[in-house]
């Protein structure tokens, strides 16, 4: 069966987690590369076609990261402000993008930015999605100390998603680093508790210990065209956390 005349989705509701760095093109690189954010709002457009509802979350990491702000001395509450700020800036690029691909979006911050974006409340947030919307919540959880990772599991949680959606620049979550070692196995299923135990760092441990008690399930895969859309239509794409 199909619903408008496409396939049937796994999900109807996700929230998909970027980095920042997903939009400069290449890793370690800096700032907003033009091509590939558009090749990411083209992605999440085509996403957007099939029906499914999708909130974004995107790091800032390619702008300024926090955690790096307060490794070098910087007041860590200061530096984690000012990360925030990074993801409002390629929060705006991204909606700017998608909307140029003819897909209606809203950006909502969890810092009050009313010139340029709405302030997030969930119940808002629920009926952008429910009227066709792309919601791209900006600026973390609006408290330091917390990471974009949080801040998806949290909004993905608070308007009832299916499932978190972490598209990252590998396969998936593999038994051992796979730099160290070429053997190492891909898994398609982890569990939570074996996640935090063995702390494989492709997501944040509390992001993860937030899903975990909430049963929300985690699919971590490869930014590639099509990958998002495969997810959702149900293919085993990356690992599942749950």
């Amino acid at each position: 069966m199909t619903i408008s005349g496409q396939p049937d989705l796994k999900y109807k509701r996700v929230v998909i987690k970027l980095s920042g760095e997903a939009l400069c093109g290449r890793e370690g690189g800096f700032g907003i590369d033009t091509t590939t954010l558009k090749a990411t709002a083209e992605e999440l457009g085509e996403v957007h076609q099939t029906g499914v509802q999708v909130g974004v979350v995107v790091g800032g990491g390619n702008i300024f990261r926090g955690l790096a702000g307060a490794s070098e001395g910087m007041d860590r509450a200061q530096s984690d402000y000012m990360g925030m700020l990074a993801t409002v800036i390629n929060s705006l690029a991204l909606q700017d993008a998608l909307e140029r691909c003819g897909v209606r979006t809203r950006v909502m911050t969890a810092i009050e930015i009313r010139q340029i974006a709405e302030p997030y409340i969930r119940r808002r947030a629920m009926r952008h999605l429910e009227r066709g919307y792309v919601v791209i919540f900006a600026a973390g959880t609006g408290n330091p100390y917390f990471s974009t990772d949080t801040a998806a599991s949290l909004r993905a949680m608070e308007i009832r998603a299916e499932a978190l959606l972490k598209a990252t620049k590998v396969e998936g979550i593999y038994d051992r680093d796979p730099r160290k070692h070429p053997d190492a196995a891909l898994l398609d299923r982890v569990s939570y508790d074996r996640f935090l135990t063995e702390n494989l760092k492709v997501m944040d441990a509390t992001a993860v210990a937030l899903c975990r008690d909430n049963g929300l399930p985690i699919r971590v895969f490869r930014m590639v065209p099509g990958n998002i859309k495969r997810v959702c239509q149900g293919e085993e794409v990356g690992t599942v956390v749950g």
